[in-house]
């Protein structure tokens, strides 16, 4: 019975081994669920620009924006599970599984991780006129005065978003939310002093603070990002339990078969590891990771957990 057994799995697993060893058979798609220009577009044409010296084949990028993520996403959600059509997306991904409840697929079921493709340091910027300097002052600050300090954000469900409102949970201040459509005048509006605050990428923070227009009040990692080592985090600083890490993923469809999976992650994962890569995503405020199908997972589904939380205390929906 044994050795019927494991003969029928050696005749199963041939065609899995034939579609691994003949994958990829065409140009690889991504589709980046974000619009141009930001931090998960850049990281994903780093990935396609180097596809084909890894898989022999070339990775072609095609935005496809809206629904905060769910366009793009539904797209290769229902695409050939076949390896050849991908996602990338960011820590909206974990928002929209919470925040909107008539998506045309489920960010759950009908995606799977290849890998953890980069992580995005963003820090606390507060205008001058603030009267705060720390974390811990600006708690205080707003303590006796809730609601006065109003933050700004690139939308609603964005990061600089969520990062506020999980803060206004843990620490139990208030703050008045004022969304923007996008980051740029949203930095516009807090360079002039319209607004007091935002969570934004670090590197595009780092000049505003370098020249004396904004301040530096916490970085939102888990740890410390070396551009701006000088700052603490926020957990460091006071709220242990505030972490906001930004990262972006590369996606498949569910029924993707796992050799090409495992094949995808490794080409991927490899790419990522190599000097001159990392060093490319380093100059530009990123963080290379490249983390295998379980850890990708695991990590995936305990930020949904933990922005199911958020999603549900601030009210956040996302259309």
């Amino acid at each position: 019975m044994s050795y019927a057994r494991t003969v029928l799995a050696c005749i199963f697993a041939m065609p899995l081994l034939a579609l691994a060893q003949s994958f990829p058979s065409k140009p690889i798609r991504i589709v980046a669920s974000l619009a141009p220009g930001g931090g998960l577009d850049t990281t994903t044409r780093i990935v396609a620009q180097n596809l084909q010296a890894s898989l022999g084949q070339p990775g072609i990028v095609e935005n496809r924006p809206g629904a905060g993520g769910g366009l793009g996403s539904e797209i290769v959600a229902k695409s050939p599970p076949d390896g050849h059509t991908l996602l990338t997306v960011s820590i909206a991904h974990a928002v929209l599984a919470n925040a909107n409840k008539n998506l045309g697929y489920s960010p759950e079921r009908d995606l799977v991780p290849v890998t953890i493709m980069a992580f995005a340091p963003n820090v606390l910027v507060s205008h001058p006129s603030l009267p705060v300097k720390s974390i811990r002052e600006l708690i205080a600050y707003a303590a006796r005065r809730p609601g006065e300090i109003n933050y700004a954000s690139s939308g609603s469900g964005s990061v600089s978003h969520l990062a506020t409102e999980y803060l206004k949970l843990l620490t139990k201040v208030d703050f008045t939310h004022i969304p923007y459509k996008g980051t740029a005048p949203a930095m516009t509006d807090l360079v002039a002093g319209r607004v007091s605050m935002i969570f934004t990428s670090l590197i595009s923070a780092k000049p505003y603070v370098d020249a004396g227009r904004l301040r530096a009040l916490a970085q939102a990692g888990s740890k410390r990002a070396a551009v701006m080592a000088e700052i603490p985090t926020i957990a460091e600083a006071g709220v242990p339990e505030f972490a906001v890490d930004v990262w972006f993923a590369l996606m498949a469809p569910a029924a993707t078969p796992r050799p090409v999976l495992d094949r995808l992650n490794q080409a991927v994962t490899k790419m990522l590891h190599t000097p001159e890569i990392a060093r490319k995503m380093e100059s530009i405020g990123l963080d290379p990771v490249g983390e295998g199908l379980a850890a990708s997972d695991a990590f995936i589904k305990s930020e949904i957990r933990k922005w199911a939380r958020v999603v549900a205390a601030a009210g956040i929906t996302v259309d």
